[in-house]
């Protein structure tokens, strides 16, 4: 598949769990299944008055198809073909992704955040050094944290810390099992400063280990309960702060011969002390298997270390979601034609229920309101057999739609339904020609007000998909990312900013008091820069980018990840104390 939202990865021969141990449980989601098959259709035929618009749209999708397959070879290669043969030649180590392919169940991973590290100031970080994402192992879904000793040697820089502190957050929403493999070279030294100092940097990574050991979930549907293990397999160096992560996991594996621990490396040692020591008596797998005790299983190779994941993963007392796959009705729509109705110009956008006829189970909705506040669109669905209740942009967030916003959000809060936001904001306007208009956006901003208070009070997962432009406030009440959702993907044509750039002019400007064009030109091809999809997601302000066309698999995946686990939570009074 070519999205980086939904990867294929072999899966391997060895390391499969006991039947008894993967044994599938029944499920009551059937019963909701058919009740959404009972829901009505919608319209969704593509009429000739919107030929014109779904050409442009095609034409724009594709241009962005070819940047976002640029941007996927790039990532592929790592710290690129040099630093692969050292890593595999040299140094006698598997590539990232094949140790994920070794340790998951399947070929099916939802990469997050890909494009994370690439056009920064500091320069290109591949994929932030290290890939974050969501695969079952022994069937039960995982978190998994696996650095890139390709891109600079596995050493971590702001961008790095910030995809693995998100990562831990969306295993903590999602009350997921958490996998680190460790190959790094602790911290970049030279941005020490935007890595280290604050509470959202390195140190937090730490903290959160210790929080999820402590979290105490409810099994789901079977007697006993259930912890977050946080597990780690050093399959190189952890060096510097990356040797906190192996020593604060609940179970850690260390591999012989090429996993180290220690907080600074033999050359350091020998600037410091005028002594010569190897990285084996310094910190190898044996040392700190047998003398030191911070690892809990000693591997010969990276084979055995995988299968002692697996096998560690199969002690948590946890019965996975069945195996066979729920009956659900295909769209009666082709997702394909998604990419034509991926808006590039948006003030002039189709209407939303043509992307959600080409999203949803049998293309059936039950719309919650539909006469009132219609530049909202809001009802019940389901995505491959879940339900979910649907907050669609279709226009201005008007004061009717945001009321009508308002009380679906807590309607699906009070009957616990998973929430689906389609993002497809507008700017703000600009100030007010007289009273009245002051009055009505007065009275619609109050509105608002209240939409965002329920979204940000609702407690359901929330799974938000920005499938135009994000601007302005209006996104704070679609759930952009300030909101926590469980999740957040863009479509490649997607734009996030505080204001729609294509919406400002020079006329406009002129009127307000700007004297200099070319200060404002300049302006303009900066804010068109900045609210790309692809500069959105090199920062980490979402989860990744998705292809239109594979939008739908994305979402099932994230649905069968989020009803996992119930959402409650509770701690126990420490964390497990390894010494």
């Amino acid at each position: 598949m070519a999205s980086l939202g939904l990867h294929r990865l072999r899966a391997p021969a060895l390391g499969r769990c006991p039947p008894a141990l993967c044994r599938p449980h029944s499920t009551q989601a059937s019963g909701r299944r058919r009740g959404a098959q009972a829901f009505p259709a919608l319209p969704g035929a593509l009429l000739p008055i919107h030929t014109h618009v779904y050409e442009a749209n095609s034409r724009n999708s594709a241009r962005c198809r070819s940047r976002y397959m640029e941007l996927l070879e790039k990532v592929k290669l790592g710290g690129g073909e040099s630093a692969i043969l050292r890593h595999t030649q040299r140094n006698k180590k598997l590539l990232v992704r094949e140790r994920l392919k070794r340790l998951l169940d399947d070929d099916n991973f939802l990469e997050l955040s890909p494009f994370a590290g690439l056009a920064l100031p500091y320069g290109d970080v591949p994929s932030a050094g290290c890939l974050s994402g969501i695969g079952k192992i022994c069937g039960i879904w995982c978190m998994l944290i696996a650095n890139d000793a390709t891109v600079k040697g596995g050493t971590a820089y702001p961008i790095s810390v910030k995809k693995q502190l998100r990562a831990q957050e969306i295993a903590i929403q999602n009350r997921l099992p958490t996998v680190y493999l460790v190959d790094s070279g602790g911290a970049f030294l030279p941005l020490q400063a935007q890595l280290f100092p604050d509470k959202e940097h390195g140190g937090r990574t730490f903290y959160n280990e210790a929080i999820m050991s402590a979290m105490k979930i409810p099994q789901v549907r079977a007697a006993g309960s259930y912890y977050p293990i946080t597990g780690a397999v050093v399959c190189g160096s952890c060096t510097a702060g990356g040797a906190y992560i192996p020593t604060m996991a609940e179970e850690t594996i260390i591999v012989d011969r090429i996993g180290t621990i220690f907080l600074a490396g033999p050359p350091l040692v020998k600037a410091a002390t005028g002594e010569d020591v190897s990285a084996e008596d310094l910190g190898g797998a044996r040392l700190h298997s047998r003398v030191s005790g911070c690892v809990d299983h000693f591997a010969p190779n990276e084979a055995d270390a995988y299968d002692c994941a697996r096998m560690i993963i199969s002690t948590l007392n946890f019965e996975p979601e069945p195996s066979e796959h729920p009956e659900y009705e295909e769209p009666v729509y082709d997702p394909e034609e998604l990419a034509g109705l991926a808006p590039c110009d948006y003030q002039h956008s189709l209407d939303v229920k043509l992307i959600l006829s080409r999203l949803l189970d049998g293309s059936k909705f039950l719309e919650f309101k539909a006469d009132y506040g219609t530049t909202l669109v809001t009802g019940f669905a389901s995505v491959e057999g879940n339900l979910l209740g649907v907050v669609a942009s279709n226009g201005h967030l008007t004061h009717d739609a945001a009321l009508k916003g308002s009380h679906f959000v807590q309607i699906c809060n009070q009957r616990a339904i998973p929430l689906l936001f389609l993002q497809n904001t507008t700017s703000q306007d600009h100030l007010p020609p007289n009273v009245s208009k002051a009055e009505q956006l007065t009275n619609r901003l109050k509105a608002q007000a209240c939409m965002m208070a329920a979204v940000a009070c609702a407690t359901v997962p929330k799974i938000t998909l920005v499938v135009g432009g994000c601007h302005g406030g209006e996104s704070f009440a679609m759930c952009g990312r300030s909101y926590e959702p469980n999740f957040l993907f863009l479509w490649p044509n997607a734009r996030v900013g505080l204001v729609d750039p294509y919406r400002l002019s020079w006329s406009s400007q002129k009127d307000e008091g700007r004297t200099d064009e070319t200060e404002f030109r300049t302006l303009l091809s900066r804010l068109k820069e900045e609210s790309s999809a692809f500069y959105s997601s090199a920062r980490l302000w979402d989860d990744g980018v998705i292809l239109p066309q594979d939008t739908r698999h994305v979402l099932g995946k994230c649905l069968k990840i989020i009803r996992q686990q119930r959402y409650e939570t509770r701690f126990q009074r420490s964390p497990v104390l390894r010494m």
